[in-house]
């Protein structure tokens, strides 16, 4: 296929070999397969800020340093130049994210390098050996959703122990693979102890996998992992692999449940908003591609 313009410069230095085929085009990016020597990997190439649905929200920038004082003021006073080093900042975020989570044991693609606004990432495949399918794509045994859902749980709780909530963590943004679920999408993860609305977007995260999950398995819909995790975090019990129930009690809890349910239920509002945005942005892109 022609090469994309934004890739032309990988191909010419060898970093790709071919373009396979175009995966995916989101509104937050555009998704190839491509041969690196022997290998298929996918080359992530982000859109515009201008041309992405996601801005940038001020509540997830919230905590990440910039350590070049320069760089930090332009960024605050939005200036031409700042604003350039501030979309570099919300790309490199992913990249970031991506190899310490990875290191941390978080089942992520692993990433082969950042190369001109382009990543270059593993290639997860379903069991032909083709693209791995969306979480949202398939349907699941009541055992594979509670198999499933521990997984990304556990993962969920290693992302914290790493410091970091995903922070928009929903069926859209999981990948069931060949060995099971694999998180991806990670531009916006939030630093969990500079950010004060890590806890109300971890909630989130974990409510989003309990009711995607919990269609396959009620039994899920039952169980408190949101509250159980951020709680361990905040009581500095949290480590990779805890041993997580799913129960929180709330009687001798060390934190305030009453703000933690609160958060909750605004999560849950905030959800629906936007399922409801994105459903209608769905539609206008539909009516203008007719």
């Amino acid at each position: 296929m022609k090469i994309p313009k934004r890739l032309q410069p990988l191909v010419d230095d060898g970093l790709i070999d071919e373009i396979v085929f175009q995966l995916q085009s989101g509104k937050e990016a555009q998704v190839y397969v491509v041969r690196c020597g022997s290998e298929l990997r996918c080359a992530k190439i982000f859109k515009e800020a201008s041309k992405r649905s996601f801005k940038q929200a001020v509540q997830y920038q919230e905590g990440r340093q910039v350590r070049n004082s320069r760089r930090a003021r332009a960024m605050s006073k939005k200036t031409r130049y700042g604003q350039r080093e501030q979309e570099s900042a919300w790309l490199n975020a992913e990249v970031d994210a991506l190899y310490r989570l990875s290191s941390a044991g978080v089942r992520v693609p692993e990433p082969h390098g950042f190369v001109d606004g382009v990543l270059l990432m593993e290639m997860i495949v379903d069991e032909e050996g083709g693209p791995a399918p969306r979480l949202d794509d398939v349907k699941l045994s009541e055992e594979q959703a509670i198999e499933y859902h521990h997984r990304i749980v556990v993962d969920v709780a290693r992302m914290l122990s790493a410091g970091l909530v995903h922070g928009d963590l929903s069926e859209f943004n999981v990948l069931v693979g060949r060995e099971g679920p694999v998180i991806i999408d990670l531009p916006q993860a939030v630093d969990a102890a500079g950010n004060n609305n890590a806890s109300r977007m971890l909630l989130r995260d974990v409510d989003n996998m309990r009711r995607s999950f919990g269609r396959y398995a009620p039994s899920l819909l039952n169980t408190d992992y949101g509250l159980e995790i951020w709680s361990l975090y905040e009581a500095g019990e949290l480590y990779p692999d805890y041993p997580l129930t799913g129960t929180f009690d709330r009687d001798n809890a060390s934190v305030d449940v009453s703000d933690l349910l609160e958060v909750i239920e605004d999560v849950r509002e905030e959800e629906q908003e936007r399922r409801r945005r994105e459903q209608e942005q769905d539609e206008e892109d539909r009516d203008l591609s007719q």
